[in-house]
């Protein structure tokens, strides 16, 4: 943060793809001082080779990836690094850039390519306590405690011996003390004997000084023992807990997989729904184009029925006319047989008169005198064909008699028709499907 604001190269990168064996962090405190700087120490194995974009952040315990870094700093690129030999390197973090809470955190060295490769131990920043207690640090430092610790024993056992020497030495000077009794006095016997006795006390000091060191340092010792037999236990946790996570990390990407196919044969639904609407839309156009055509069909075949019951109307108009001629020529033409009845009466009084005029064969099927009204008669047979012509069916081109009734005439037209319920339009019934394509119109309304 020192040397630049640029945000560390991170990605996604979840544990299973890290190395925290090639970065070791040493003298990692139990717990950090609100207020202070921190400097983390870190030995470089020979297992990596350090780049100018790798950096050392500080992580909450429990992190996933590498995007949940705290803070962070550049690592620095060691001067003259030898690959074969491990490199003690050192950073310093600022007070005002570290955490201020008393959760757990850990330093964590990660490479330009996003791959951590060492972790530290956990520890806090809160104040220190009285009852703190020394933080295990490496197996180094534990090894150069026990030299220490068998250094003091040594120089215990080494002030004992000169102890005991000294205690032999007294007993000579007594015992020369008393041989040389004679000779020197008693004044300089008693000032060799205190001076003695005061380098035989300082002696005693020293040495006891020297056995309360040696149980200091072995109470010390076992502390460390303990603290390491913590720190290997928390460690067997962290790992258990490492396995349970990366067990739960593979069950998520046995999921994402899952959804993953599953997201796929949606889209091939998806797709398949699509061709489907577009089909369904070619079949709507097609079916829009074959209404339309029936429309223009059925309005063709109404205009064309309209014309029929346009001619039907003409025609019934003449045949109810031809009726009035027709009624009129029969009242005439019983007229005309009532005045050949009454001629044949008057006839008969003249045979007697005419016996002897030759007497004409009348023609079969004639009168005697002729008829003078076979022009009539004529004329009644021209307008008899015209009546059976009227008479003709427009659907069937039946003919019928000139006698039949007009309501039995139009039953029978009518009985070649389709009437729909709904507008009464009249169709053919021998083209039924236009007038189904008619009744399936109205259904679409």
């Amino acid at each position: 943060m020192d040397e630049t604001s640029d945000e560390p190269p991170t990605s996604a990168v979840l544990l299973d793809n890290c190395h925290f064996s090639q970065v070791v962090f040493n003298n990692v405190e139990k717990f950090y001082v609100p207020g202070g700087d921190v400097t983390c120490y870190y030995t470089l194995t020979q297992n990596i080779v350090p780049r100018r974009k790798d950096w050392v952040g500080i992580f909450r315990v429990g992190w996933k990836t590498i995007r949940e870094y705290y803070t962070f700093l550049w690592a620095p690129l060691p001067g003259g690094v030898n690959s074969e030999t491990a490199v003690q390197q050192q950073i310093q973090f600022k007070a005002y850039y570290l955490p201020k809470d008393d959760e757990y955190y850990q330093f964590c060295y990660v490479d330009q390519d996003s791959v951590v490769r060492g972790a530290s131990v956990p520890f806090q920043f809160r104040p220190e306590t009285e009852d703190d207690i020394l933080v295990v640090t490496t197996q180094g430092e534990v090894e150069e405690i026990e030299l220490q610790n068998k250094n003091l024993h040594k120089e215990n056992e080494e002030l004992k011996a000169s102890c005991a020497s000294l205690q032999k030495q007294n007993s000579d000077l007594q015992e020369e003390l008393k041989k040389t009794q004679l000779q020197n006095s008693s004044e300089s016997l008693r000032s060799n004997t205190e001076k003695l006795e005061l380098e035989l006390n300082s002696l005693k000091k020293e040495n006891k000084h020297l056995k309360e060191l040696g149980d200091r340092r072995e109470a010390e010792l076992h502390q460390l023992e303990e603290q390491i037999q913590n720190v290997t236990s928390e460690k067997e946790h962290l790992e258990t807990r490492l396995k349970t996570a990366l067990d739960h990390m593979d069950q998520l990407q046995c999921q994402v997989l899952n959804y993953e196919k599953e997201v796929e044969n949606l889209s091939q639904v998806d797709r398949d729904k699509t061709k489907q609407l577009e089909s369904l839309k070619e079949k709507n156009r097609q079916l829009c184009m074959t209404r339309t055509q029936q429309q223009q069909q059925n309005h063709d075949l109404m205009n064309e029925l309209e014309e029929q019951k346009r001619l039907f109307q003409i025609l019934q108009a003449r045949k109810n006319e031809a009726d009035e001629e027709n009624q009129k020529l029969r009242d005439k033409n019983d007229g005309l047989l009532r005045q050949l009845s009454q001629a044949r009466e008057f006839s008969s009084f003249s045979i007697a008169s005419e016996a002897q005029a030759p007497i004409p064969v009348p023609e079969a099927g004639g009168l005697l005198f002729g008829n003078p009204y076979c022009a009539a008669g004529g004329n009644l047979g021209a307008e008899a064909a015209d009546t059976a012509s009227i008479r003709k069916c427009p659907m069937c081109n039946e003919v019928f008699p000139e006698d039949i009734e007009t309501r039995q005439y139009e039953a029978h037209v009518q009985s070649h028709l389709l009437e729909c319920p709904l507008c009464s339009e009249a169709f053919e019934k021998s083209n039924k499907q236009v007038f189904d394509d008619h009744m399936f119109c109205h259904g679409l309304e």
